[in-house]
């Protein structure tokens, strides 16, 4: 049987953060959470060895959630498994024609939604993660299915 960490249907999403130099790197994380309404903050945990957690830290400014939908599917070997240390995204999702504009950022196609943060300076030092809280400060929404960590599971993209 899976731990119990892993049999729950979580969300799965891509942070898009660029580097100080204005280079585009995004990820792929579930552990991230709607923690209060007032202003609306999501809590996002990121992994210390991560492009994305340097972005944040030297550039905390454009950084946008991606709900992923079951189309993204694919992405999660080339955004989520490769470390953008190494592996060029933004130049792989370019050449395959994976990018729209939308606000001023370059984001993925056929997400189910996307939020545009606001970086609110606090965060809480973890073993091998930091959480991060990020105000929500835009939106749009659209229509695609949610893509899970079961689907992960159940494609053998992870586990």
């Amino acid at each position: 049987m899976k731990r119990p960490w892993n049999r729950d249907s979580l969300s799965v999403f891509s942070l898009l953060t660029y580097s100080k130099n204005g280079d585009l790197n995004m990820n792929v994380c579930t552990y991230v959470s709607i923690v209060n309404m007032h202003p609306k903050t999501y809590a996002i945990s990121i992994e210390y060895s991560s492009l994305t957690y340097k972005n944040i830290i030297q550039n905390s400014s454009d950084i946008v959630l991606q709900r992923l939908s079951k189309k993204n599917i694919n992405l999660v070997k080339h955004i989520g498994k490769k470390t953008g240390f190494i592996f060029n995204k933004k130049k792989f999702l370019k050449e395959n024609d994976l990018l729209i504009k939308w606000r001023n950022h370059y984001v993925l196609r056929d997400t189910s939604y996307l939020i545009e943060l606001g970086y609110l300076k606090k965060y809480f030092k973890l073993k091998d993660h930091c959480l991060f809280f990020f105000k929500i400060n835009s939106y749009k929404n659209q229509k695609n299915e949610l893509l899970t960590l079961t689907d992960l599971i159940d494609k053998k993209i992870i586990l």
